[in-house]
């Protein structure tokens, strides 16, 4: 399978060898380049960002972390935070009496390290409330921080609005999660496989392709996280998502193709006797759908009348969820499948 280095390099020698102006078509490695709307994307951004959830019995936000040591009150008690074993004193701290305020007070100044690793001096509560007010709603999908990836990480760049291609070479976390965090739409990303990684057993283990990669963090979410909500775990839980208020699809992919916008205005409704609607407009879709246990993996199965969502029909694999997003997948001779529903 040629990189998409090799293609452009292809194009280049065209165009030197044509004498006149054309319009030229680049042909996307489909299989082994990504965007920065590919799922992958977001699983190597919470692989490689700064571990911002483990403290949030102190800052109750996942969009930044607190530096240690730190020194807080808690229920007039001053605990000295000096590792994240600390946490849980924290948190018995806050569980000793049910009729108080459960605050947690910073003794100042602090510093705290965004998701992409810069730092800020708070020197005040003021300043605190300032970040948290910038910083919006968590998704709900925290950092994936059992595993490692081994660095330096190559990768072939290519701007398609410019034809521009280059060679990025990643040297670690924080470069890599800014990396990606910054890709523009047009622009196409190929890993220079194989590459190696640590998971949770402290294995290491070598990747040769995307979708061992994406795989590979994938299964590692349980890992990582208890209360992850993964594919794994929480059959219940995802019911009563489920079926608490209508969703929309925000992100749909079929044998390679993004078709997401094709679902635009619809919205469904899970019944808690397993009947679904899809509703755009005046129009009504009937259907149903089923939870089932897989070896440990949750499998939502769709089912709808007519024709018109036949796409949505399979037995979907759940990569995780959480009360306002369900992350689908499924493996199919001709690709892998996404399905990704968003609470309305």
């Amino acid at each position: 399978m040629a990189k998409l280095k090799y293609l452009v390099w292809a194009l280049t020698a065209l165009l030197m060898l044509s004498c006149q102006e054309e319009e030229e078509t680049i042909i996307q490695d489909n299989a082994e380049s990504f965007t920065t709307a590919s799922p992958l994307v977001g699983l190597l951004s919470r692989t490689a960002q700064n571990p911002t959830a483990t403290d949030n019995v102190l800052d109750n936000s996942s969009c930044f972390s607190v530096q240690l040591p730190v020194t807080v009150i808690v229920n007039n008690q001053q605990i000295t935070v000096s590792s994240a074993a600390d946490y849980q004193t924290v948190q018995d701290a806050i569980d000793a009496f049910s009729d108080d305020d459960d605050l947690v007070n910073f003794i100042y100044p602090i510093t705290i390290q965004y998701q992409n690793f810069q730092t800020q001096v708070l020197q005040n509560a003021n300043d605190l409330d300032d970040v948290l007010d910038d910083c919006g709603d968590d998704d709900g999908f925290d950092e994936i921080d059992c595993i490692a990836l081994v660095y330096p990480i190559v990768v072939d760049v290519y701007d398609s609005n410019n034809q521009l291609a280059n060679t990025v070479t990643i040297t670690g976390n924080s470069s890599l999660y800014n990396f990606l965090n910054n890709l523009s739409n047009n622009v196409y990303v190929a890993i220079n496989f194989p590459i190696s990684a640590v998971n949770a057993n402290g294995q290491t283990i070598i990747i040769t392709s995307n979708a061992q990669l994406e795989n590979f963090i994938e299964d590692s979410i349980d890992d990582c996280d208890d209360n992850s909500n993964g594919g794994g775990s929480g059959g219940a839980t995802l019911v009563q998502s489920m079926t608490s208020g209508t969703w929309y699809i925000s992100y749909a992919v079929h044998e390679n193709d993004v078709e997401t916008s094709y679902y635009n205005g619809y919205n469904f409704t899970f019944n808690p006797n397993e009947t679904i609607l899809a509703q755009r407009n005046a129009n009504t879709i009937n259907g149903d759908w089923d939870i089932s246990d897989d070896s440990g993996s949750l499998r939502l199965s769709l089912n709808f009348d007519g024709s018109l969502l036949e796409h949505l029909e399979t037995n979907w694999r759940v990569i995780e969820f959480n009360a306002t997003t369900i992350r689908l997948k499924k493996e199919t001779s001709d690709g892998t499948d996404y399905l990704t529903f968003t609470k309305n």
